[in-house]
């Protein structure tokens, strides 16, 4: 994949079953050098994409232009000025709900993660409220072009807020945005300064309010407030505890259950949190993520035909070299072949010294001793430090080496660590390769394929995300149909029923369909209007006599008494 980021992630996963539990910042994060260049190299590469990206695209279709500066959000926690430390924790929920909305709405931000460990590299604590001057540092050192900073206070239960954007490349910060509601609220608050926010960094973004403060509406605030406060926390229990908690409020909860998954995984407790991971929707955003995790979790179980289903199903989605590494590890426990995967995961990036050392294994259990020979050079060469890599040079090196020698069996290497930010990143920039394509592409087809991802979306429940899709497709053929039927659903699915109406009306203007149609049917439903719901659910059935939505609909009438004309 061209452009793809680095596998390592500058600091190792505290996820791996081979460290202990932290017992203090320091040991989270290591401050090694090499993985501290690692972990920078991610995000210069990516910026150098975006700016190729930028320069290739053609203006009018561009996702970014010279006046919004860039993609790259760094959101830090907001500041506390309530008052009251027991409302810590919403500083850091501004911070992860900002996080989101941004990154469905095209940009890319950095993760929690590695905002603690750019502050650990420049030695300054967990919890630590920068300056302004450091805050360009740490920007600066993560290759963001924007960080968003903030500060909430809360007043009769009240919540206030205010918040700044600052443009690193022009170290200027824009005027505050401020909002406020009452503490139960505190979602569509946050939602609203992440729009706010959007809007200021790409001011051609176009997505309506209404829809970020939908996007929250399935999320109970006690889920959150523990979820928030599990994410926080460095003590296992503490983090387990308020992770369990906000599951069961909300069980469908994806962001609780992966975090509760990987809690679950760090002290250890790999059946839980392989049954944890398995409860995030395949079609979730969190997904392969989740599929990674799982993976290691049934691989650590020695439940390996589980562990080679779950890295395939990530592989499938998203081949980075560590999953098909890891497909084909555990392939090879199941005393199966898996030279041709491990290969793969070589040629992806041929300067992993394990992957060649898991070659040369595969080869030598194969009985290809000439070419385990060579693998196992190259990966000495590259970890020339490597005890067992040397050993099974020095077997593959006899006259007539064998399988075995002396008992030494080496097995081929699993890959424990796991970059979120890579996963990100590789997505975003498949994105971006995409909207690249397609602005190559006629109005008419380039309003087809984004319509048809939109819809992609909203089958998933990633109502911000179509709506994007949507208005690029109507910007791009407003005459399309599909655009402004998706629209119309969009919406509906935010509240909005006079512009799901309006968005409805003009698609069956344009062209008659199915989906516009059951909009205007459920909106009438709703208010009562039955005899106006049947006609439309009629039109639909006309066009498509066999929807299970227009029949659906056609019960629901029948139960009220309406037949349809």
């Amino acid at each position: 994949m061209a452009g793809r980021p680095q596998r390592r992630v500058g600091r190792r996963s505290s996820l791996s079953p081979h460290h202990g539990r932290p017992s203090a910042p320091s040991l989270i994060f290591e401050k090694s050098r090499e993985n501290y260049n690692q972990a920078v190299t991610r995000f210069v590469r990516l910026r150098c994409f975006l700016v190729l990206f930028a320069c290739v695209m053609p203006i009018a279709s561009r996702a970014q232009s010279t006046d919004t500066g860039g993609r790259v959000v760094l959101v830090l926690p907001f500041d506390n000025r309530s008052g009251q430390p027991s409302l810590d924790w919403i500083g850091e929920s501004f911070a992860e709900t900002l996080n989101q909305r941004l990154t469905s709405a095209g940009f890319l931000t950095i993760s929690r993660d590695d905002r603690q460990y750019a502050l650990d590299h420049l030695g300054l604590p967990p919890g630590f409220r920068p300056s302004r001057a450091t805050t360009i540092r740490i920007a600066q050192t993560l290759d963001a072009e924007y960080v968003v900073v903030g500060s909430y206070s809360m007043r009769d239960n009240q919540v206030s807020a205010q918040a700044q954007l600052l443009r690193i490349n022009q170290l200027s910060l824009s005027k505050p945005m401020d909002d406020s509601s009452d503490l139960p609220r505190l979602l569509d608050l946050e939602n609203s300064i992440a729009w706010k926010i959007a809007k200021q960094m790409d001011p051609n973004f176009n997505v309506a309010l209404g829809t970020f403060v939908a996007t929250s509406h399935d999320i109970k605030l006690d889920a959150y407030e523990n979820y928030i406060r599990g994410i926080s926390t460095l003590n296992d229990d503490e983090r387990l505890k308020r992770l369990q908690a906000a599951v069961l409020i909300s069980p469908t909860y994806p962001a609780a259950l992966l975090a509760l998954g990987k809690a679950q995984y760090a002290v250890r407790d790999y059946d839980g949190a392989a049954a944890t991971f398995a409860r995030i929707p395949a079609n979730s955003p969190l997904a392969l993520e989740a599929g990674f995790y799982r993976g290691l979790a049934r691989f650590n179980t020695a439940h390996y035909a589980d562990a080679e289903s779950s890295f395939g199903f990530v592989a499938s989605r998203l081949p980075l070299p560590e999953v098909v590494n890891n497909q084909g590890v555990a392939q090879a426990r199941q005393k199966k072949d898996a030279t041709p995967l491990l290969q793969r995961a070589s040629a992806a990036d041929p300067q992993d010294a394990d992957y060649h050392f898991n070659i040369a294994v595969a080869l030598r259990r194969r009985g290809d001793f000439v070419n385990a020979r060579l693998e196992i050079d190259k990966a000495l060469q590259i970890h020339t430090n490597d005890g067992e890599a040397t050993e099974l040079r020095t077997a593959l090196s006899v006259a007539a080496p064998q399988k075995t020698s002396n008992g030494f069996d080496p097995q081929e290497r699993v890959r424990r660590t796991y970059s979120e930010a890579s996963f990100r990143q590789a997505a975003f920039q498949l994105d971006q390769l995409r909207l690249m394509k397609m602005a190559a592409l006629p109005p008419s087809e380039r309003a087809a394929q984004t319509t048809q991802l939109g819809r992609d979306y909203l089958a998933q429940g990633l109502v911000l995300e179509s709506e994007r899709e949507f208005q690029s497709a109507a910007n791009a053929d407003p005459k399309n149909a599909a655009a402004h039927a998706g629209l119309a659903e969009v919406r509906e699915r935010s509240g909005n029923t006079a512009e799901a109406r309006t968005e409805a009306q003009t698609s069956i203007t344009l062209k008659p369909n199915v989906q516009a149609y059951l909009v205007l049917a459920r909106l009438d439903l709703q208010t009562g209007a039955n005899a106006a719901s049947a006609a439309n659910v009629s039109h639909a059935l006309q066009l498509e006599p066999t929807n299970s939505a227009a029949l659906g609909l056609r019960q629901a009438l029948a139960t009220r008494g309406t037949q349809l004309p």
